[in-house]
């Protein structure tokens, strides 16, 4: 099964499924897609890793995200998050539509439960420079495309989640 949970910053979304994959038997595997690339994000990524606690094998995996879905095997996952990875992707100038397809496909053929976390920029004003405006674009064609292959896509807001695409039998919020 596949969930993707989207929301803006704070929203709760990586609370939430943090949530989901702890209900499950471990261990958990966390894929961080961070890069610390200053004092403040290594503070936070420490911090981040102390809260989980015990139970998780978390793999730093700026852009290999794929191959590292495809590792886990039938372990529970968790990708925190996709636009980190889109930004290490963009930044480093990589061909984001293969990056994309090779992450789907390793997506379609996992067995067992992943949770893929987003930042949903879209929502906002139209950002003023064009590597923003690509990024936001870029972000939006990427959840779309998760959306489609995902099992369920939830939608945090203030610490709410909020089903957008329900499972078979569940409904919608």
């Amino acid at each position: 099964m596949i969930e993707l949970v989207l929301g803006g910053a704070r929203s709760g979304k990586s609370a939430y499924a943090e949530t989901i994959v702890r209900a499950q038997p471990g261990p958990w595997v966390y894929l961080a897609t961070g890069q610390a690339w200053d004092d403040e994000m290594q503070e936070r990524i420490t911090r981040h890793q102390q809260e989980r606690g015990a139970g998780w094998l978390t793999l730093e995996v700026p852009i290999e995200l794929p191959q590292a879905l495809r590792d886990a095997g039938e372990k529970t996952v968790l990708v925190d998050c996709l636009t980190l990875w889109l930004t290490n992707l963009l930044l480093g100038e990589h061909d984001i539509a293969a990056a994309t397809e090779a992450l789907l496909s390793a997506l379609a053929a996992r067995p067992g439960l992943t949770l893929l976390v987003g930042n949903e920029v879209g929502l906002g004003i139209v950002p003023d420079n064009a590597l923003a405006r690509r990024f936001r674009d870029e972000a939006g064609r990427l959840h779309q495309k998760i959306a489609a292959l995902a099992d369920k896509v939830v939608l945090t807001v203030a610490g709410i989640p909020l089903v957008v695409k329900p499972t078979a039998g569940e409904g919608k919020i």
